[in-house]
């Protein structure tokens, strides 16, 4: 039977002199949550790990290609789209899209994650030249202006491609390389830091009854599995990202058991993305039905990431959440 390791992270300064770095990063810890598919789970010294876990857990990560992960990162979100859940059709334009990328930036930003497909649940794929129509004209502006990392969101290997000779210098597959044969090869052949992603089905059925045996512990096993496809595919393990899918084919509950387990994601060994920004499960425990009611919470939950360790949130509201990281920061790392 497989064994699962969680640490239990802290983020502050009242550290332990035997405390163990969480991925080479700001937060420690000395404890782990033991875990299986029997149902058992303890708290267990850190010491008992084993080895190549440990590891995993308590190893730097390689930077993301200028972009250290030595300190919480924030992917602003570009939706060029005019359907997306939160902002579609509001970035449609180039310029207003440029624009606010820029804007993005200046907040705070550190990547921006350019979509031309949306993927709501219920939306509906979207043409191959329609996406590489709507994105790429928008990636080679902000290049124009702005050194700013750029990353395509696509689950396709041709509007991959043509993101990357644009300028994109991230492969954000929201499918982690099921949906299009040709992503792994493709990605391989890129050289580019990629993040896969957990979905469990298509955007237009994922949320008619997603089920899981245990969600935390699928969801990690099936992370697992595609990374190992993507190395056996020729992409560095060093160049990938890894994301749970928070809303991608899960309940309420699911997404919070997701959340609560974040830091065992850290035993893969790889940097962890969380996009919950203004998801559905913040309007139902927040009380609001519109999405721009719903920064607050997604500041919330960002927050929770970095405390977990996690290395790059994906937001809205890249101001209001660089100002909570900086003030967190400031409090709990201060000398």
């Amino acid at each position: 039977m497989k064994d699962y390791y969680q640490p239990i992270p802290h983020f502050n300064t009242a550290r332990p002199a035997d405390a163990l770095p969480l991925a080479g990063g700001w937060c420690w810890f000395d404890h782990v949550i033991f875990r299986d598919r029997g149902g058992q789970h303890r708290i267990i010294d850190a010491k008992d790990v084993p080895d190549d876990v440990l590891h995993r857990l308590t190893a730097s990560r390689t930077p993301i290609g200028a972009l250290s992960m030595d300190r919480p990162r924030i992917m602003g979100i570009l939706n060029v789209t005019p359907d997306s859940f939160s902002d579609g059709g509001q970035f449609g334009d180039v310029t207003q899209a440029t624009r606010h990328a820029l804007k993005m930036v200046k907040n705070g930003a550190d990547i921006i994650d350019i979509g031309g497909e949306s993927t709501r649940p219920g939306a509906e794929p979207v043409p191959v030249h329609d996406e590489i129509a709507r994105t790429v004209p928008a990636i080679k502006a902000i290049v124009a202006q702005s050194n700013v990392m750029l990353s395509v969101d696509t689950r396709k290997a041709a509007v991959a491609q043509a993101a990357v000779a644009a300028g994109a210098g991230l492969i954000n597959d929201v499918a982690a390389m099921t949906f299009d044969p040709g992503m792994g090869a493709m990605m391989a052949q890129a050289g580019l830091p990629v993040c896969l992603m957990h979905a469990q089905g298509d955007p237009a059925t994922m949320q008619a009854d997603p089920r899981y045996d245990d969600v935390l512990l699928d969801v990690y096993d099936l992370l697992d599995d595609r990374i190992g496809a993507a190395v056996s595919a020729g992409i560095s393990r060093e160049c990938i990202i890894i994301d749970p899918g928070i809303g991608f084919g899960k309940t309420l509950q699911h997404n919070l058991a997701l959340l609560r387990g974040l830091p065992l994601f850290h035993a893969l060994g790889c940097p962890v993305l969380l996009g919950a920004s203004r998801k559905r499960f913040i309007g139902t425990l927040g009380a609001t039905e519109q999405t721009q009611d719903r920064m607050a919470g997604s500041v919330a939950v960002a927050l929770y990431a970095l405390r977990q360790g996690v290395q790059i949130v994906r937001v809205h509201d890249t101001f209001e959440t660089k100002q909570a990281f900086d003030l967190d920061w400031a409090i709990n790392r201060a000398e």
